[in-house]
This record gives C-alpha cells, sequence and structure tokens, in this order.
C-alpha cells in the first residue's frame, strides 16, 4: 500500500506538511513499479496460446506435488486455465455461481480496452471460457475484486488504484447475469479528517482491499483506503444512488498509539483540527513500526460470515480484531504481535488474513519483497558513510554478483526517461526518480553501458523509500532517498544536478535474511490471541537456498481458510513457490499437503515465456475446485484430491 500517493494538492501538501515536521519518511510497503504516468508497455488483444500447457498437463497428470518444503501424498491438479499471457498484469481472483473474476494491474492501466476485471465462464472447471471485460476507469488499475449475494442482488465491486493518474475510489456492478454487468456507482474515497480534506486536499485515496457483507436489511462495503488516518472505511451501500461512509478505524485510534501519545484518547478523527497533539502524533505513530517497513497501515480484511467481525492486516501494527456489530462504530477487541518470535528477520508486515469458521485458528500472511537487508555507502568525498536504501524487486540481486557487491563511481544521468538523453559511460548510473517507469529508467542505462543504477527519490517525496517494482530488468540496483541522491551527486540541490557530472563512489551490498511466510495463531481467546506456529517454504525461509531461483520472488501473498468438518485447511498463493495448501487444524503444528509448482522449460514456454508468479486464490465453498491467478498467465483452476501427507513445511514454533 502506497501512503499519501495524491492525484490532487500534492504540492501544496508536502511543502504545508514538511514545514509543519507531519511528512516523516514513508516506508518500504509494495513494489512501486510507477514513477510516474506511464504504462510499462502496451499489449494487443489476447490469444490463444495454450496448447503447450494443455500438452504438459497430460504428461504430467500422474505427478504428485513436490514443492521442496514436502514430502507430498496428496496431488494437486490443475485442470483448467483462462490465459490472459501478459507479465505483471493480473491481479486477485474471486468466484460467484459459475464465473471467476480477476482483475488488472499496471499494464495496460485502465482506459486500454483490456483493462479492468475480468470475467470468466468456470462452468466447466477444465475448460474456463472468457466473456467480458468490467473496464476501469481510465488512469486507475484493478487491485481486487470481490462478488457476493446481497439483498440489492449479486453485486460486484473492484478497487481503484491510480496508475496514470485515474481516480482512486471502487466501482460497484450487478452481476445477476454476468455476461451483461450493469454499473451502479462510483465511490470517491478520502482522508477521514475534514481539515485535510478541505485545506490541503486530501481527497480521492485509493483502494487497496475490499470486503462485501450484510447485516440485516442492509449492504456494506469495506475499503482498505490508501489515506492517512482511517484506513479502514465501512460504506452503506445498500441504495446505490445514495452511497455514504457509516463508519472507519485506524491504526492512530488503537489502545498501543494511545498508550504512546495520550493525546490520541478520545481525538474526533473527523473534526480535529489540533495538528501538534493530534495530527502530528497520529501521524508519527503511523510511520514508527518494525523493521525495514515501518508503516502501521492497513493492507487488507477478511470479515465474519456474520459480518460482525473484521480482521485487519494492518501491517507493522499487526493483527487487529474488530467488533463491528455496529457500522457506525468499529471497536478495538485484540491485537495479535510477537515481533520477537513472528518474523525470521524482524518485519511485521502484516499483509493478508483468514479466520477459520468458528474464528479459533487464524492465518495471517507476512509480505515482504526484500530478502535481504540492504546495506549502502557512499565511499569517498566529505559525504562518504553509510545511508539508508532498499534494494530494487525488479533488479538482478544483488548476493548473486561477483563478489556479492555493487560498487563503482557514479554519473549523474537524469530522469532517464530517453535513451537519447542518458550519456554513455560506465560503473554506476545515478538516476532521479520521476515520469516514466524504473524498468523504462534501468534499460535506458543498460543501453547506454552502465553496470548498476542508483535511483533517488524525488524532492516531493523526500527521503522516502521503495522496493522498486515493475518489468524485471539486467541490472543490479538500489533505491535511496532524495538527500542521498544529492550527497552522491555532490550538490547542495536539484538546481546544481548536471547530466554527465560524476558523483561519489558508492558501494551496496545485501545480506540474506528472510523473505516471509505465514503466522498462525491460537484465538481461542479472541481478547489474547497466541502465536502458535510459523510456516515457511525453503526459499522463503532461505533466499539464498541452492533449490530457489535467484530471480523468483518467495514472499507469500493471499490466503484462504477453510473448515471442512474436523479439518481445518489453508490455501496459499505464494508467488514463485505456487499454490500451496496446508492443513492448520492444529495450529501448533502447520502440515503441507499439497503443492503445485512447474518451472519447467515447457511450462514457460507455454506461459509467454514466463514463469508462474501466483498472487491471489480463492476457494470453492465445500468443493475440490479453487482458483489461483497469476500475474503472468491469467486465470488457473486447481483441483484438490486424495488425503494425507507424510511431511510437514518448514515451520517453526515460538
Amino acid at each position: 500500500m502506497h501512503v499519501a500517493r495524491k492525484r490532487r494538492g500534492w504540492l501544496l501538501l508536502a511543502v504545508s506538511l514538511l514545514v509543519l515536521g507531519l511528512m516523516a519518511p514513508a516506508a518500504i510497503a509494495h513494489p512501486d513499479p510507477d514513477d510516474g504516468s506511464h504504462d510499462e508497455e502496451m499489449h494487443g488483444p489476447a490469444s490463444d496460446l495454450s496448447a503447450p500447457l494443455v500438452s504438459l498437463d497430460a504428461a504430467m497428470g500422474d505427478v504428485v506435488s513436490s514443492g521442496p518444503t514436502a514430502k507430498v501424498v496428496k496431488n494437486l491438479d490443475l485442470v483448467g486455465r483462462g490465459d490472459r499471457l501478459v507479465a505483471n498484469a493480473t491481479t486477485d481472483v474471486w468466484a460467484h455461481d459459475g464465473y471467476a473474476y480477476t482483475g488488472t494491474f499496471n499494464s495496460p492501466c485502465g482506459g486500454d480496452p483490456e483493462a479492468g476485471i475480468w470475467v470468466w465462464d468456470v462452468s466447466n472447471k477444465n475448460k474456463p471460457s472468457f466473456v467480458t471485460v468490467i473496464p476501469s476507469p481510465t488512469g486507475s488499475r484493478t487491485n481486487d475484486v470481490r462478488v457476493a449475494s446481497m439483498n440489492s442482488g449479486d453485486i460486484l465491486v473492484h478497487s481503484n488504484e491510480p496508475c496514470a493518474g485515474g481516480p482512486g475510489g471502487f466501482e460497484v456492478y450487478n452481476v445477476e447475469d454476468p455476461e451483461n454487468p450493469v454499473f451502479l456507482a462510483s465511490v470517491q474515497t478520502d482522508d477521514v479528517n475534514l481539515l485535510l480534506q478541505n485545506d490541503f486536499g486530501f481527497t480521492d485515496f485509493g483502494v487497496h482491499n475490499l470486503w462485501l457483507f450484510t447485516q440485516g436489511d442492509r449492504d456494506y462495503v469495506a475499503a482498505t483506503v490508501e489515506s492517512l488516518f482511517g484506513n479502514f472505511q465501512i460504506f452503506d451501500i445498500t441504495d446505490p444512488s445514495d452511497i455514504q461512509r457509516v463508519g472507519f478505524w485506524g491504526a492512530e485510534q488503537s489502545p498501543n498509539a494511545i498508550a504512546t501519545f495520550p493525546a490520541l484518547a478520545g481525538v474526533d478523527w473527523e473534526n480535529t483540527v489540533d495538528f501538534v497533539n493530534v495530527i502530528l502524533a497520529g501521524n508519527a505513530y503511523n510511520n514508527d513500526g518494525f523493521g525495514a517497513s515501518t508503516n502501521r497501515f492497513l493492507h487488507d480484511v477478511t470479515i465474519t460470515a456474520d459480518g460482525t467481525q473484521a480482521y485487519l492486516a494492518n501491517w507493522d501494527e499487526g493483527l487487529v480484531l474488530l467488533d463491528i456489530s455496529d457500522p457506525t462504530n468499529p471497536t478495538w477487541v485484540s491485537t495479535a504481535i510477537d515481533v520477537a518470535n513472528g518474523s525470521r528477520d524482524g518485519e511485521v508486515n502484516s499483509h493478508s488474513v483468514w479466520p477459520s469458521e468458528d474464528g479459533t485458528i487464524v492465518v495471517e500472511g507476512e509480505e515482504d519483497f526484500a530478502p535481504c537487508e540492504s546495506i549502502f555507502t557512499i565511499d569517498t568525498g566529505p559525504t562518504a558513510g553509510p545511508y539508508p536504501s532498499a534494494e530494487g524487486a525488479i533488479t538482478v540481486p544483488i548476493f548473486t554478483l561477483p563478489g556479492q557487491t555493487m560498487s563503482g563511481p557514479t554519473t549523474y544521468v537524469g530522469l532517464a526517461c530517453d535513451a537519447d538523453s542518458v550519456p554513455a559511460g560506465s560503473g554506476i548510473a545515478l538516476i532521479q526518480r520521476g515520469i516514466c517507469t524504473f524498468s523504462s529508467k534501468i534499460d535506458n542505462a543498460e543501453a547506454k553501458g552502465y553496470s548498476g543504477v542508483v535511483v533517488f527519490n524525488d524532492e516531493a517525496r523526500g527521503d522516502s523509500l521503495v522496493s522498486m517494482g515493475g518489468v524485471p530488468v539486467n541490472l543490479p540496483g538500489v533505491f535511496v532517498g532524495h538527500s542521498t541522491g544529492l550527497a552522491i551527486a555532490g550538490v547542495a540541490d536539484d538546481s546544481d544536478l548536471v547530466i554527465g557530472a560524476a558523483g561519489e563512489t558508492v558501494s551496496a551490498s545485501a545480506v540474506p535474511n528472510a523473505w516471509s511466510g505465514l503466522r498462525i495463531w491460537d484465538y481461542s481467546d479472541p481478547t489474547a490471541p497466541v502465536l502458535a506456529s510459523l510456516f515457511d517454504t525453503v526459499c522463503s525461509a532461505n533466499p539464498v537456498d541452492p533449490s530457489c531461483d535467484p530471480a523468483g520472488t518467495y514472499s507469500v501473498h493471499n490466503v484462504q481458510v477453510e473448515t471442512l468438518g474436523n479439518k481445518v485447511l489453508a490455501y496459499v498463493s505464494w508467488y514463485s513457490d505456487g499454490m500451496l495448501v496446508l492443513d492448520v487444524t492444529d495450529p501448533y503444528n502447520p502440515v503441507e499437503v499439497a503443492r503445485y509448482f512447474d518451472n519447467s522449460s515447457g511450462f514457460i514456454a507455454g506461459n509467454g515465456g514466463n514463469p508462474h508468479d501466483f498472487w491471489g486464490v480463492y476457494k470453492e465453498t465445500n468443493s475440490p475446485f479453487f482458483y489461483g491467478s497469476d500475474r503472468n498467465g491469467g486465470l488457473r483452476v486447481f483441483k484438490l484430491k486424495g488425503s494425507g501427507s507424510d511431511g510437514k513445511g518448514a515451520s517453526k514454533k515460538p
């Protein structure tokens, strides 16, 4: 989730709040692929390239799941697919009443005919068929999609996040006829504080995740809003012509926030104008987490079937349980966090969450795109010394380089958005953030002879760090703050930067620690959750294990939990590690029972030349079938067969 990424009023906001001290450095959260308003690449109409995959399926039909963490005897079959063979294009997946729905990331961005929610007929699980695209607003992407039977019919909502200057918020459709969706409403989402809205332009924030729920005769949407305060927002959508926000909650309202800053007790967050005691304190708390990624902003939410409890994956605030029996007044129940035992690398990064049917077991996913500790130094000149940095998510991993270090003299090459503007050189290109994608900048630097890059933030976003995302590139690289970039160039401000000028010599190394895995919680007492165990794959626990592809992404992503009789199973999308199924019936002893994983050349050839990269998961209730969204390949349908396991994953009791 990106914090305070505004379409309007950004310059006024940044200048005003920098003066007030409000703009604390933002944390590294998701890899950020978008420097400006340009798509990474554009693609023509989708084509049917599935024949190699069909042949591969037939050849491997008797092969059981063979993930590196288990001796698995339960088979997980890939039985069907809806191909969208565009790299980094597909986001989340949901299904309802014989149809599946997948979202679109940055390429293409909204406005392209292929951007939006792809609708698939999955009545035949072996042969999903493409139906239509529900278009996303121009300039926005659709990270999340949810569909449910509500009082007012079958309702679909999808999130809007700017990818080229488009709106935030969410869209509402009636999909009783999924092949002819009916638009109902477009909802803008703002910060909850009226002063920030009216005087500083804190309006029209992106939405990252959504949840639909009902209470009695009322229909609601819960939204993860990328605002400064009140990230968890509840909207009454019963009347689509008059959708209203009715409730909200943010980490700044938590007991720990109040204990840290007593002035936050009893604050009217909508109407407060108290900058010094309230707004500054709330911002300080929300940006003071753990590890390298320190924000406490909400990422995802799951709400119980009766619509009365909300589980919030609240990044470095941890896992928060709210009572929302009164949607106008969400009330804190508990926070599950264990910094000492809950992670292999000191991060919290609460990203996804799903409870068992009775609520006694909760599975939480941690997301971390920095499997190594990034160490960066300026080696020469008056500013020599260590500086904060973040290794890119799309760059060549530094720990795979000879000597495991990127070092050399620097040359400032500007924004590097136009290859002709980049002077030829060697060593390390010093690049300023802005205008075009990270991938384009780095590719242009490579074309002019550079062997590595340092990208520094622009002046408005200051010393915030991001893990550069987008289309993978061929050079190593790190991201540093704006002041660090000026120090490397040896100048006082941006006006002194000269393209082609030599800068200081720098060094960057990366010490492997871990990606991220699952935390399994015992919620027998929901007011006092206990961390029961961790679950990691071999590759998420150890980035340099010989079995792991150095170019792979081994962070866990999403999870869904289902109770089947006396069994509790977790279905997990795990990027490069594939799709996993865990038995978490005993939360203190999670067992991997199945995995889909295929990095064969035959699969990659039939997947548009790209490996699988699983983002989303949706499990059909009381069915052996579930769905995965492959960022590079589109919709995938899996069938869980058989029973039993003679091994388990790399788990650890705290």
